[in-house]
């Protein structure tokens, strides 16, 4: 079966690709220490070479500008676990509505995208608001902009979505329409390896 990214290609890296990709997470890995002070990155490439398939959806977020990086390592699933750590929203992934049900309920004016369409193309999962709020512990992000997050389903069901953004050293969670899409709003991800 072949797998096609967001902009239409097959979800494989060229060897060239992977180490541009492994170079890039190893230098903002050394640059962010204070987001996983007990981590060692040799253990986490070999994890990442023995897993070429999620890097391509790394790749996938580095591409749209998320800057992934590792957030936490999950002892009881001996898994690394990777958030969009760009200060603001990823700009590849702005203006887009919550999912496709709002895309397709919208008459005119439609975005070219969801942000549960493009998440689930990248291979990644989007934030929850928990997972949101623990970001917001290693820094100040979407100061300027804010995030889609998971909606709840009580709420999904209503029309509604929720989104989220940090102003006054506060993280605020906040309720538009599903169809509703911003220039400054998108959404964050995380992949777990």
């Amino acid at each position: 079966m072949t797998y096609e990214n967001i902009n239409g290609s097959k979800k494989e890296l060229s060897k060239e690709q992977r180490e541009e990709l492994l170079r890039k997470l190893k230098d903002r890995f050394e640059k962010n220490l204070d987001f996983h002070k007990s981590l060692e990155w040799d253990k986490v490439q070999t994890k990442l070479e023995d897993n070429i398939e999620k890097m391509w959806s790394l790749n996938e977020m580095e591409i749209t500008e998320g800057e992934p990086d590792i957030v936490c390592y999950d002892e009881n699933t001996d898994e690394y676990i990777f958030y969009d750590c760009s200060p603001e929203s990823p700009k590849g992934r702005r203006s887009v509505c919550y999912d496709r049900e709002a895309l397709e309920s919208r008459k005119e004016h439609r975005p070219e995208n969801s942000a549960i369409d493009m998440a689930e193309a990248m291979g990644i999962e989007i934030l929850t608001e928990e997972e949101y709020r623990k970001l917001q512990k290693l820094g100040n992000f979407d100061t300027k902009t804010s995030s889609w997050v998971k909606t709840p389903d009580h709420i999904r069901k209503l029309g509604g979505a929720i989104f989220c953004d940090c102003r006054y050293d506060t993280v605020f969670v906040y309720h538009n329409g599903a169809e509703s899409y911003y220039a400054s709003r998108g959404f964050r991800g995380s992949l777990k390896i």
